[in-house]
């Protein structure tokens, strides 16, 4: 029997779950280095230098695919749960 309801699509919702998902794998790689991870990306945020970032893991070519814009509308919303 299929189901009949019906699929719906939330843009907002997925690119937010890939944002997170992003930030988690390279605070895991940061971390792995020996790295203050909040301190990393908050350097790569604020200046947009990806040598804040390191290579380990494809870290650095992950958040560099990111919008800065986005990703702290993301975290003020988060922060202010709105």
């Amino acid at each position: 029997m299929k189901d009949n309801k019906t699929q719906t699509f939330n843009i907002k919702e997925d690119r937010e779950k890939a944002i997170r998902s992003v930030l988690t794998d390279v605070y895991a790689a940061l971390k792995e280095k020996g790295y203050d991870p909040v301190s990393q990306i908050v350097g790569y945020i604020l200046s947009e230098d990806p040598t804040y970032i390191t290579n380990h893991n494809n870290a650095r070519s992950l958040i560099c695919r990111l919008d800065r814009d986005e990703v702290i509308k993301m975290m003020v919303r988060y922060y202010l749960d709105v």
